[in-house]
């Protein structure tokens, strides 16, 4: 019994969850009226409200957008990461506690620190308003992380798997390529997820690097209908507008779940 009472917190904290996305659901699919006068669907229901945010709005443009920020970062974030936490997770070498304490005070630098030099340098370089500016900071910004989490698969995988493919004739780098990876691919799995997720979200390297509106990303293009709706009372169109923006996160979530649990589970045990 009692092990059953320290869960109702929980479970109320699911029910609560539960009925808040879904009623977001619920009035993306609504009127303004029914919203507010709590009969969502007494006039039917209108994925007009949908429409008219990829017909009107160019939402689709913005999507397009984050997927490329996104997909192209989270690749990046790995070619760049993978390597050196295989380094400093396998190799023992002069300096390594340096280069591992200069990757947790990455860390530590909140995003606003570093915006004002970035964009600076950005400019300098001729490289701002192009889809290649946020992929390359994105990249650069959750390199640490990446690395800090990666580490502690990588300590972990046994030294017998790179013995055994030295005997076979592999060489360090196929040797990476072809037997780390694969065995720490519940480590760049998560990892890939929480870039995922931070990418996706974020506002503030859009709304200072993107400034133009073609190259701007769905939590800009949120800002302005969110915005534009609330000055004309489509807030059925504000519902429908943040399940565009939340609906690709928790999807991909829900699939891959287990494997972030899981991966999350052995870099902690054992790194």
């Amino acid at each position: 019994m009692a092990n059953k009472i320290r869960y109702v917190p929980l479970y109320l904290w699911l029910m609560f969850t539960i009925v808040l996305f879904g009623f977001a659901i619920l009035a993306s699919f609504s009127t303004t009226r029914g919203i507010f006068t709590n009969e969502l669907f007494e006039s039917g229901l209108h994925v007009s409200n949908y429409l008219v945010l990829f017909k009107d709005m160019n939402m689709g443009r913005y999507f397009l957008n984050s997927v490329i920020y996104t997909v192209s970062a989270c690749i990046g974030v790995l070619v760049v990461a993978a390597p050196a936490a295989y380094i400093l997770g396998r190799v023992r070498f002069r300096g390594r506690r340096l280069v591992e304490t200069m990757f947790l005070s990455a860390l530590s630098i909140p995003a606003l620190l570093i915006t004002i030099p970035l964009f600076t340098m950005f400019v300098q370089l001729k490289l701002t308003g192009s889809l290649l500016t946020l992929v390359l900071i994105y990249i650069c910004t959750n390199v640490p992380f990446s690395v800090f989490l990666l580490s502690g698969f990588f300590s972990s995988i046994p030294k017998e798997l790179e013995e055994s493919a030295a005997i076979d004739g592999c060489g360090p780098v196929k040797s990476f390529v072809k037997v780390m990876l694969p065995v720490a691919q519940p480590g760049l799995i998560t990892v890939s997820i929480f870039n995922f997720i931070a990418i996706w979200n974020d506002y503030i390297f859009a709304l200072i690097f993107a400034n133009n509106p073609k190259t701007h990303t769905l939590a800009l293009a949120l800002q302005s209908i969110v915005q534009g709706f609330t000055n004309s009372g489509n807030y059925a169109g504000i519902f429908a507008a943040s399940m565009v923006v939340f609906v690709p996160t928790f999807v991909l979530y829900i699939f891959i779940s287990g494997k972030i649990v899981s991966g999350i589970t052995v870099g902690a045990v054992k790194g």
